[in-house]
């Protein structure tokens, strides 16, 4: 089992920035990813940005060059620093894990919501 625990999210302005933290305990894997995932009223889960334990990233098109994700693996937490927030940016953001070696297996976040106003 792993259990995730998110924090930060909240409101701001358009053009603000905001901080995601996602927690990790349990029986993480040597090797796994993780990421965010997005999903607005109305619209289906989305990825937003994801990183190996390796450190390698990737981004969704539609948040490059704003959001950076980054993970600290002693502590296996991960962050998503958001920039230049827009107001089709709110939605609940999700923290996904995935362990890939010894043991496969996928975890979800209660999600956290965060809203950017105009």
């Amino acid at each position: 089992q792993v259990q995730l625990v998110e924090s930060g999210g909240g409101l701001v302005q358009a053009g603000g920035s905001l901080s995601l933290s996602c927690a990790a305990s349990g029986s993480i894997s040597r090797i796994n990813v993780m990421g965010w995932y997005r999903q607005a009223p109305g619209k289906e889960r989305e990825l937003v940005a994801g990183i190996t334990s390796g450190g390698t990233t990737n981004y969704a098109d539609f948040v490059k060059g704003r959001f950076t994700i980054s993970s600290d693996n002693a502590k296996n937490s991960m962050y998503l620093q958001m920039n230049s927030l827009k107001p089709e940016d709110t939605a609940v953001y999700i923290c996904n894990y995935k362990g890939v070696w010894p043991t496969r297996s996928e975890y979800w976040g209660q999600g956290t919501q965060v809203t950017v106003s105009s």
